[in-house]
């Protein structure tokens, strides 16, 4: 059972136990080794074979460290590690499994500073800490999963980002901020309300959602009521402000203090707590209205360092994402094969935010913590959008491994009643065929990795998909393409031999990579099947588009081989500031080696003889 969240001091440490903590650094180094042999970090030796398995030996900066594990090599670079396996010696001695002491005798390989170092150790230290809390309380089986609301599930995740080895740092947390915040911790909780004096605040919503309107929406009218006699007992214009939620933390640890001037001079007020209960999602800045479902997301700033970012929330980059997600939301809707897949997109409907003009004076990046600490985001809810008979999933429940090493996803096709090849096959036209479409046809791209898509489903089949954080991570590829004035920051010139990696990489190398080794692993399920399943649902979209010819020559899917791109190794450069360009990630990108495309094989298959 859960821990209640106000816990004493003994209670906050009660999940380090010796069995959890040398169970979870297992399991954390089963997933370094994977990722960090993947980006060609290291380099295991195999020493010999024996019934399909490879026997491996990675040695340490010092020599005189090995470890020793057997695994398979499955495509695309990905290393399936026997958990079990894994050894460490040092002189020939057994000695603990422990994940910071690897990241200590690989910093030379690993080419890690000093400077970057402490802070790196720190992150992995509380992935591992996050994980302990997990395996401890987080007790939904796979098969349980398989029946749980779209909450449950949400919170039950265990894995967090499948690349990053330092995926759940969440540097600024206490140990009771992360029993009240973190999504798998997290009681409901309630959001307070400060009032932003227009004359340093904005507000940016879709073309029917003024102001007003959202606020009478988000707030009942007794709230709505208290809220402006705040002001009005502080002799304040009700008008000239804007009313903006915050996380309770950002609050505590940021605006009370460092916008103490502004609060004197009442540019901002406290307004208080709004009543409405909410639940944090895996992005964790992010709240789901657990009072109200149809209600709207909230995505608020949160002074946090968390896997190569500080997770705020610039004022100026949260109001171009109404515009932004309502011309995406409307080429969407209109065009007819995205509607048969069941593909749409959670409108980003309205943003407020406020500047101190004391930072912004200073600190000339928007790109920066100290320019995004006061904003706030509201999204469409994802029950607006399903039929009865729906229920909804993260599509990073997919890779989910419950705390007694059992996989969500084959639990999940046994209970739909579909064979493997025929479930996958659904998924694939839901999932990849809409993407397909937004690439080749619109020339839109997006940031389609697990946690950013919610899959509907009817008695556990796939019937479609909803894409999330629209105005934060879509881009348009192609001048070409009809921009209105104000959404035109969202088209990013990528050099024609990278622009093929915003379908590969994000879909296949940091998605499908990972979901092959779940099915091999826990589904004994032939690699080579699922590739065949990926490459056919490539083609069936282009049998149907042959005037797109042209682009898939030119951005080839089935390219003998792909630039492999490098997460771990951005994070491992800069683990405070990964990427340095908002609106072009591909300006920071690392890249090491080729992966060999395993749907390549296949399309050369399916091509006619010539006679």
């Amino acid at each position: 059972m859960k821990p209640n969240i106000q816990v004493s001091a003994l209670q906050s440490v009660a999940h380090l136990q010796p069995a959890v903590w040398s169970k979870v650094n297992r399991l954390h180094l089963r997933k370094v080794i994977s990722e960090f042999a993947h980006e060609l970090l290291v380099t295991p030796r195999l020493e010999h074979s024996k019934d399909g398995w490879g026997y491996y030996v990675l040695p340490a900066d010092n020599a005189a460290i090995e470890y020793h594990f057997r695994a398979k090599k499955l495509a695309l670079d990905q290393w399936y590690i026997d958990t079990a396996s894994i050894q460490k010696m040092v002189n020939g001695h057994s000695e603990p499994l422990d994940s910071l002491s690897f990241i200590i005798e690989f910093k030379t390989t690993l080419g890690i500073t000093e400077t970057v170092l402490p802070v790196y150790l720190e992150e992995v230290n509380s992935t591992l800490c996050g994980s302990a809390y997990m395996h401890t309380y987080n007790t939904l089986t796979a098969e349980e999963l398989t029946r749980a609301d779209y909450q449950q599930t949400e919170q039950a995740m265990m894995a967090g980002h499948p690349c990053f080895v330092a995926n759940n740092g969440r540097m600024g947390f206490d140990a009771s901020d992360y029993r009240v915040y973190a999504p798998e911790a997290a009681d409901p909780l309630r959001l307070l309300w400060l009032a932003a004096h227009n004359s340093r605040a904005q507000y940016a919503g879709v073309t029917d959602l003024p102001y007003e309107a959202l606020v009478q929406n988000e707030l009942d009218g007794a709230t709505l009521t208290a809220f402006k006699q705040v002001l009005l007992d502080k002799g304040l214009d009700v008008h000239a402000y804007y009313f903006i939620p915050v996380h309770p933390w950002q609050w505590f640890n940021k605006l009370a203090l460092l916008f103490a001037g502004d609060i004197a001079a009442d540019k901002l007020v406290y307004l208080g707590y709004a009543p409405d209960q909410y639940l944090p999602q895996q992005s964790i800045r992010t709240f789901y209205n657990v009072s109200s479902p149809g209600k709207r997301y909230v995505k608020t700033a949160l002074s946090i360092l968390n896997m190569g970012f500080m997770r705020g929330l610039h004022a100026s980059f949260a109001c171009t994402s109404p515009a932004i997600s309502e011309w995406v939301g409307n080429v969407v809707k209109q065009d007819a094969y995205l509607r048969e897949k069941g593909f749409v997109v959670l409108q980003e409907v309205a943003a407020a935010g406020y500047t101190n003009p004391d930072y912004a004076s200073v600190v000339r990046d928007d790109n920066t913590s100290f320019n995004g600490m006061l904003s706030a985001l509201w999204r469409e809810s994802p029950q607006s959008v399903l039929q009865p008979g729906q229920r909804i999933i993260t599509m990073a429940a997919l890779l989910h491994v419950d705390s007694y090493g059992d996989a969500l996803l084959p639990a999940l096709i046994r209970s739909s009643g579909l064979s493997v090849a025929s479930w996958i096959r659904k998924y694939l036209q839901c999932y990849v065929s809409p993407l397909l479409h937004c690439y080749y046809y619109h020339d839109m791209r997006f940031m389609p990795h697990g946690e950013n898509l919610i899959l509907i489903l009817e008695n556990n089949v796939p019937v479609g998909a909803i894409m999330k954080d629209i105005g934060e991570e879509i881009a348009v590829l192609s001048k070409a393409v009809a921009l209105p004035d104000n959404v035109k920051q969202i088209y990013m010139e990528v050099p024609d031999e990278l622009r093929i990696l915003s379908i590969f990489t994000q879909i296949f190398d940091c998605f499908f990579r990972f979901l092959n080794n779940i099915l091999v692993e826990h589904a004994d399920f032939p690699e080579e099947e699922f590739w065949q399943l990926a490459a056919e649902c490539i083609l069936d979209y282009q049998r149907q588009y042959p005037q797109l010819q042209d682009k898939f020559e030119r951005f080839n899917l089935f390219a003998p081989e792909i630039i492999k791109t490098c997460l771990n190794r951005l994070q491992l450069r800069n683990n405070r500031k990964m990427v340095d360009h908002m609106y072009n990630p591909f300006k920071s990108q690392q890249f090491a080696g080729m992966l060999t495309n395993p749907m390549a094989a296949f399309v050369q298959q399916s091509e006619p003889a010539v006679v």
